[in-house]
Parts: C-alpha cells; sequence; structure tokens
C-alpha cells in the first residue's frame, strides 16, 4: 500500500526537526569550546552527535519515508529516478519546516540560562567561514569541502540503499558515512551537506550565519547532483539485446 503524502510529509518534517535539534544542539549546548578541546563533546562527540541522529531517524521513518531529512539528499534521490518531482517538493518543504523548528526549540532552551546566553555570531550551530570562524578557512575552501563531501555522501547512500547494497545495514553505514564526514569538515564550515540543516540556526542567529548561508544551500545541491551522477554512471545497468 502505498505510503500518503501527509505522512511522508509529517516523517521528513519530524527526522529533520530531530537531526538539527540533536546535532545542532550538541555543537550548540554540550560542544562548548570544539577545537580547543577544554570543554564539551569536542570534535567526535558532535560528529558522532548528527550521525547517531541519522541513524536513529534512518530506522525510524526510512519505511514511511525513506529517510532523507536533507534537501540535497532529496535532489540526488531526484536525479537517480527514485522518487517523483511532487514528493521530492514536499520533501523539501518539510525538511526546511523540520529544521527552522529544531532551531527554534535550541534558541528557547538556550535562552532560558539563568545567566543569560549570548548568542554572538554563528550561534545555534550555524555554518561559515572566514576570519572568526573555526579554523578560518576562505571561501572556496568551504565551498569544495562542502560540494565533495555532499556528493560522496550521496553515493553512499544510492549505493547502500540500491539492489546491490545491503538494505538492513544501509541507515548505519549512512549514519557512519556522516560521522566521518563532520569529522573533516567541522573545523573548515561547522559541516552542512544539508540545506536545511544550515538555514534553519542561520535564521535565528542572523549577522554572519544567514548573509554566508546561500553557500550551505547551493554547494550540497551541486554536490547532489555531482553524486547522483557519478552513482548513475558507477551502477547503469547494460541494455539487454533483444
Amino acid at each position: 500500500m502505498e505510503t500518503r503524502t501527509l505522512s511522508k510529509f509529517i516523517a521528513e518534517l519530524i527526522g529533520t526537526f530531530g537531526l538539527v535539534l540533536f546535532g545542532c544542539g550538541a555543537a550548540a549546548i554540550a560542544g562548548a569550546d570544539t577545537l580547543a578541546h577544554t570543554s564539551g563533546l569536542g570534535l567526535l562527540g558532535i560528529s558522532l552527535a548528527f550521525g547517531l541522529s541519522v541513524v536513529v531517524f534512518a530506522y525510524a521513518i526510512g519505511g514511511i519515508s525513506g529517510c532523507h531529512i536533507n534537501p540535497a539528499v532529496t535532489l540526488g534521490v531526484l536525479v537517480s529516478g527514485k522518487i517523483s518531482l511532487k514528493d521530492a517538493l514536499v520533501y523539501i518543504a518539510a525538511q526546511i519546516i523540520g529544521a527552522i523548528l529544531g532551531a527554534f526549540v535550541l534558541k528557547t532552551i538556550l535562552a532560558g540560562q539563568l545567566a543569560g546566553f549570548n548568542a554572538g555570531e554563528w550561534a545555534y550551530g550555524s555554518n561559515g567561514w572566514g576570519a572568526g570562524y573555526q579554523n578560518e578557512y576562505n571561501m572556496m575552501a568551504a565551498f569544495i569541502t562542502e560540494t565533495v563531501l555532499t556528493a560522496v555522501f550521496l553515493f553512499v547512500i544510492l549505493a547502500t540503499t540500491s539492489k546491490v547494497g545491503n538494505g538492513t545495514m544501509a541507515g548505519l553505514a549512512i549514519g557512519f558515512t556522516l560521522v566521518l564526514i563532520h569529522l573533516v569538515a567541522i573545523p573548515i564550515t561547522g559541516t552542512s551537506v544539508n540545506p536545511a540543516r544550515s538555514l534553519g540556526p542561520a535564521i535565528f542567529a542572523g549577522g554572519n550565519a544567514i548573509s554566508q548561508v546561500w553557500l550551505f544551500i547551493v554547494a550540497p545541491l551541486v554536490g547532489a547532483v555531482i553524486g547522483a551522477v557519478i552513482w548513475k554512471l558507477t551502477y547503469s545497468e547494460p541494455k539487454t539485446a533483444e
């Protein structure tokens, strides 16, 4: 029986909400001084928070929507021919709304500190680049990082969920791939590979976060198309002779 469009919408909204709340929440609330390694979860802890969020929701909503929880993933799946344009638009709308709601809840929690909360630049786990952000990489490095890592991410997703992949283990493979991606990219961009994940926090952070969010929309979408094309070339089946 075909899953209703509303069910898919709700599943993608909840999944993306959880990804932002758990992933960005780990960075903003428990991450503390991520790169100084003086307190908080640190680089590995935040990477695991994002990766495990994907694993959890892959098994929770994968049977309903496929657990894209990422507009770049949805675009890649669309390019690969595994989803209709109508469903893709529904998914992306749900993902954006879910990410904004997740960031709003995170902002509300942080505002509850008795000593007061100073958001500052790139707050709420926002992505960025340049002077003052993480290890201060330039825009070109940030764009290449997000494009290449999203392409790799899409390739893994499409491969593990295909007929030649191991469907029962796909959630783990995808989640651990995201952990690896974060281990590389957090010092550079804070790691996006997901336009919705970047847009939600940026809306509430404002400043540099919102002015730079375009890169974290464009680069992952470009990377998603590249990843999907590479997958199609790799797994294309030859036509049988008539």
